[in-house]
């Protein structure tokens, strides 16, 4: 493994001679994941379309029966943060997934090769990854007063934050996964496995409810991303029933911790296979 290969976080800032080569590196894969998605219009559909056929019919068919304890928050209304971070977890597995593609297709071979370190093709790739789950899931927002929520009352600047730090440690995890697996099927099952239970544990489909769930939730990272999008939703007040017993600052916190961590991880990973 060359000096390249083992550039470290620091070195776009720390060497300015690399610097050029560096950004413009991170700059081309992102610029390359958007244009991707404009192209591929069935990754837009699949990202928004399942997270809606799930919020209209789990959340009809719990409808009827939901309430939450302690306010009158029907199921519809208290599912909707939840899958508010499904656009961010879906959105981040297909951009993820087309890091295999790009390997099978000798496109990755081909950037490795080029000028940019291992660290700023990780981070290029996790930044566009991260940036089309911010606007995916931003524009899903826009339908919240169909669950009972009023756009003005929505607290939006700490909601893009809460979304950008979630998209950026979600996008991370998945490229993390993806650089290991070797095949979309073998993708497909780590999701299965590690991803998909992590938003189901997050709170975004029920309430904690007994210390065992409860206690798994707060070990959850996606579960504060849920909690942060449902204090925005709610203007900063949301219901104390429907939270984690956090503040929002806290959630803020453990998805910014949750994102950094994420993206350390995804670079050390990148530069050590």
């Amino acid at each position: 493994m060359n000096a390249q290969a083992l550039a470290s976080p620091a070195l776009i800032a720390s060497s300015p001679a690399r610097a050029p080569a560096e950004w413009s590196t991170v700059a081309v894969l992102w610029k390359r994941e958007l244009k991707r998605v404009v192209r591929q219009r069935s990754r837009l559909v699949g990202a928004l379309g399942q997270p809606l056929i799930f919020w209209v019919v789990i959340g009809g068919g719990f409808a009827g029966t939901f309430r939450l304890p302690g306010s009158g928050v029907g199921y519809l209304e208290y599912f909707f943060p939840g899958v508010v971070a499904m656009v961010v977890l879906f959105t981040s597995i297909f951009g993820a997934m087309s890091l295999i593609e790009d390997r099978r297709e000798g496109f990755l071979q081909a950037v490795l090769a080029g000028p940019g370190s291992r660290t700023s093709v990780a981070l290029g790739k996790i930044l566009g990854g991260a940036t089309v789950a911010f606007l995916q899931a931003a524009a899903f927002a826009l339908l919240a007063p169909l669950s009972g929520f009023t756009l003005a009352r929505i607290a939006w600047l700490p909601l893009f934050a809460i979304l950008a730090l979630s998209s950026v440690g979600l996008a991370a995890l998945g490229f993390a996964l993806a650089w290991i697996v070797e095949s979309t099927q073998g993708y497909h099952a780590v999701v299965s496995l590690l991803l998909v239970p992590l938003w189901v544990v997050s709170g975004a489909m029920f309430p904690a409810t007994g210390p065992v769930l409860s206690s798994l939730m707060r070990a959850d990272p996606v579960a504060y991303a849920v909690d942060g999008v449902r204090f925005a939703l709610y203007g900063l007040a949301a219901p104390s029933s429907a939270t984690l017993g956090v503040s929002f600052a806290a959630d803020l916190a453990v998805t910014a911790a949750f994102a950094l961590g994420a993206t350390v991880l995804a670079a050390l990973v990148c530069r050590r296979r």
